[in-house]
């Protein structure tokens, strides 16, 4: 029932977000504007869907709004085809000839490799169409003769970040760039959503607007200029704002996050903002990769080599694949094994991913454009693209832990419209053909995850003043009034505001005894950045991508390879053999914050690991997972037979018959606790399928409420479908206390108590003192070590909290640990889940196949691979 009603919602909401525009497309295609672009397609052999010409109707009626289609069908062209035909109906007799236009659309994008692929497609479209029309990149790959070139005469497009949007609000005059904007465009607004990048957007939107909306009647006498720019009658009409996005799950709020910044002053008019909706279905093919024998394939693991040769004939029967990875190490890994076992691939197998030196991953995707490689291997980097046309298979190596994430990359396979688009699915250990089968179901159901937006994140409104102090300065009441037009500051109170403008002002309470926190000076009510060197610093560090340190890796006769992390630098010795870029490299020296290399012929190297490894898995496909698993023990007691198209869980039934032999095979509406003894001790494992981040917090406060009934010391580990605790004596947990223990009652209080919250809140601190600049960087190439600065960090957050516990950044630490790294309200959701469900507490004799994968993960700590494999090779012999 619970589930059904589910579906209904979902329904209802799909039928509410089709937007029609009262089917006046016709008047759309009357205009001299839709003519031109109707006839170039025509000429390529192509033809507007309605959700373009429905985008374009949209547009030259004056409204803002969002588009969501499937990947592949055009969206990029439903935005930028539309602005064509407003300045071509605007210019008739003149649109081929008109030079020297301003800015006229503003195309922000969150990857700078997107950058190159959308200029080529909009360049192609101008050319051909004899536009006099420039296109420009602005990113922090853009060389500095090519931003002063922009400076002097702005192009008509400027495709950029969000780091690089704000860098121009870091301008002089910078209001003279925007006054003829018409139109702001954000791609893949589905990835900024729910990050402080997507912040950023909020805040420069917000001034944008802000500039259309009002003549800036308190600016300098010497900027008369940029008055009388936004005094005409026409000034008054702000930019439209178009969102672009492929997957999301909660399209309004999406919508209303990025056209809130247009509702300014009372002045609404969300009526003309619409989500205008693709009604097309894409076709997925999820194909599963299936061991030979599933009872010998890994219960554990997070690799999956040893189906590496199942993706060899893929690969050969397709002119071009995307491998995705989901960790940059791992892609090295499966870079080298795939050229072990074929070497004929050398030249036609390339790698790619976020470490690798910028012209290495331009080649590699001017190559895969071309259609001159077989394949990729690659991570996110290549999540999102314009038309990488050749793409006719990808594989995805392990769960993506997210079915909009995997609709994502099943997008980059027949990447046009009408193309069924083909993924393979490869488990990296058994359990996960379970989420394979979970996936399709959800995808069928259209069940996309949300993304959360940001709230109060007072380290970037720190960082946004900051900016617009270096340029032309602000007023507070006329930057307020903007600023709680946006969604992320919509309920900023007047004391957080004043705490704000302090803070940058005068340090705050606690700082307000040193200079360098006194950023900002009032001139006449004008707040200022006067100091060079301030302004300087500032400008060097704007953005919200906080990263361990990075050292450029160099071969000591010249060329750059890429970047590794510092702290696994540290730890490498001259002579050491480390990978990179799929290159095995012998480790020389650190000079001037370069890794020096050489090549290296040795067989055994170390792979790198990098932050940001394990994506946890999200609510709705740990929704799935536990539906999957009633239909798969539905199964097992003959009340309901394997659907024919789901081989998945017909592999799999061995493995849940051994589960349910030894243990028991929960329902989607129970929650299953094994109690285990071994020679390690006493064992209890709990399997929620809430993802680890959620198992993390429930382990914690599991063990905390345990320990308030006898003394009692626990370890814990923990992976996307459990966690574990283990402690030296009988864990009490029966059928009298599992309720009481799992419930929502004090939860807030009970994880302060239950976790070092002030030990991870000031781990949290460090990034957002970074993002406020409370802390510097270091100058390029002199960056300061990470030791230094989380050393920094702890002295400011031991400050705050002695002397100024109300500290704005403070209480964010503290909301982001809860919010972000504990995912509260996920885990208040379960626990109310599981009040109204069943516990079913048993007691197996020896490992189960759903505890084995966290026994091992408590494991991987303690021993080295070799041994690991050894070892789990071992207990899975024993469990059989």
């Amino acid at each position: 029932m619970r589930f059904s009603f589910i579906l209904q919602k979902m329904y209802s909401a799909a039928i509410c977000y089709l937007y029609l525009l009262d089917l006046q497309v016709y008047t759309v295609r009357k205009t001299k504007g839709y003519q031109v672009i109707t006839s170039w397609l025509e000429k390529n052999k192509k033809k507007a869907f309605l959700f373009q010409e429905q985008t374009w109707q949209a547009l030259l009626k004056g409204n803002s709004g969002l588009v969501n289609a499937p990947t592949g069908y055009g969206k990029t062209f439903s935005v930028f085809l539309g602005m064509l035909i407003q300045f071509i109906n605007d210019n008739p007799e003149n649109f081929k000839s008109k030079k020297n236009n301003g800015l006229q659309l503003v195309w922000v994008t969150p990857l700078r490799a997107l950058g190159k692929d959308i200029a080529r497609a909009m360049e192609e479209v101008i050319t051909e169409l004899g536009l006099s029309w420039q296109v420009g990149i602005r990113n922090g790959d853009t060389a500095i003769n090519e931003r002063q070139k922009q400076k002097r005469s702005m192009p008509e497009i400027l495709i950029i970040t969000p780091e690089s949007l704000h860098l121009l609000l870091a301008q002089k005059e910078y209001p003279l760039l925007f006054k003829q904007l018409k139109v702001v465009a954000v791609d893949e607004w589905h990835e900024l959503l729910g990050s402080k990048r997507g912040v950023l957007v909020e805040l420069a939107l917000s001034r944008i607007i802000g500039l259309h909306r009002k003549v800036v009647t308190e600016m300098q006498n010497d900027t008369t200029e940029i008055t009388s720019a936004f005094s005409s009658e026409k000034s008054f009409n702000p930019p439209l704002i178009w969102g672009i996005s492929a997957t999301i799950g909660n399209l309004d709020e999406a919508k209303n996050v990025l056209l809130a910044p247009l509702n300014i002053r009372n002045e609404t008019n969300a009526e003309g903002h619409c989500i205008i909706k693709a009604d097309i279905k894409k076709s997925i093919n999820v194909i599963p990769v299936l061991p030979d024998e599933i009872e010998k394939y890994p219960w554990a693991g997070h690799l999956g080599l040893n189906l590496a040769e199942k993706v060899l004939p893929i690969i050969n029967n397709h002119k071009s694949s995307l491998v995705f990875i989901n960790t940059r190490g791992m892609s090295e890994r499966w870079y080298q094994q795939l050229l072990n076992l074929a070497p004929d691939l050398a030249g036609a197998l390339a790698l790619h991913h976020g470490s690798i030196e910028l012209d290495l991953r331009l080649w590699v995707e001017e190559a895969l454009h071309a259609g001159t490689l077989a394949a990729v291997v690659c991570t996110s980097s290549l999540d999102l693209g314009v038309d990488f046309r050749p793409v006719e298979a990808v594989v995805q190596v392990g769960s993506p832990k997210g079915v909009g994430r995997f609709l994502q990359r099943a997008g980059r396979s027949g990447h046009q419209p009408d193309a069924t688009s083909n993924i393979w699915f490869l488990p990296t250990h058994s359990l996960e053909l379970l989420e394979a089968a979970a996936l399709k179901e959800a995808i069928s159901l259209s069940l996309i995850e949300s993304r959360q937006p940001f709230q109060l994140c007072f380290d970037v409104l720190i960082q946004y003043l900051c900016t617009l102090a270096i340029s032309e300065g602000f007023y507070p009441e006329e930057i307020l009034e903007e600023v709680k037009n946006t969604y992320c500051y919509r309920h900023i109170s007047n004391e957080e505001w004043r705490q704000v403008l302090q803070f940058i002002t005068e340090g705050g309470v606690a700082l307000q005894q040193y200079d360098d926190f006194k950023k900002v000076e009032i001139l006449n009510g004008l707040y200022r950045i006067t100091s060079r060197r301030t302004a300087m610093r500032h400008r060097m560090h704007i953005g919200t991508i906080v990263s361990a340190p990075m050292l450029k890796v160099k071969f000591i006769t010249g060329g750059y390879i890429g970047v590794i992390e510092e702290y696994f630098i540290s730890r490498l010795i001259a002579g050491d053999v480390f990978t990179l870029a799929g290159r095995n490299l012998e480790f020389i020296m650190i000079k001037d914050m370069t890794v020096l290399v050489k090549k290296s012929s040795a067989t055994k190297s170390i792979v790198p690991s990098w932050d940001g490894g394990r994506m946890p898995l999200s609510a709705n496909l740990g929704f799935m997972l536990r539906k999957k698993l009633s239909d798969v023990s539905a199964i097992i007691n003959k009340r309901a037979a394997i659907p024919k198209n789901e081989i998945e869980i017909k592999a799999l039934l061995p493995l849940f018959k051994l589960q349910e032999d030894l243990s028991y095979l929960p329902k989607e509406n129970e929650l299953l606790i094994e109690h285990i003894e071994t020679k390690d001790g006493f064992h209890v494992f709990v399997y929620p399928f809430e993802g680890r981040l959620v198992h993390e917090a429930m382990a914690a406060l599991l063990a905390y409420r345990i320990s308030r009934i006898l003394p009692i010391t626990f370890s814990f580990a923990m992976n996307d479908y459990g966690f574990e605790l283990l402690s030296d004596q009988p864990i009490p947990i029966d059928d009298s206390n599992a309720h009481e223990l799992f419930s929502e009652e004090n939860l807030y209080a009970d994880i302060q108590k239950s976790v070092n919250a002030s030990e991870m809140a000031r781990r949290k601190f460090r990034d957002i003192a970074v993002i406020g600049g409370l802390i510097f960087q270091g100058m390029p190439g002199q960056y300061v070590k990470q030791r230094h600065l989380q050393s920094s960090a702890s002295l400011l957050f031991n400050v705050f909290s002695e002397y100024e516990p109300n500290n704005l950044l403070l209480r964010q630490a503290y909301n982001e640990v809860m919010d972000q790294q504990m995912e509260e309200q996920r885990l208040r959701n379960m626990l109310q889940r599981i009040k109204h469900g069943k516990i079913v507490i048993s007691f197996p004799k020896q490992l189960t196949p759903f505890c084995f994968p966290i026994k091992v993960d408590s494991m991987r700590e303690q021993m080295t691979s070799e041994k690991l494999e050894d070892r789990i090779r071992k207990m899975q012999q024993q469990g059989k």
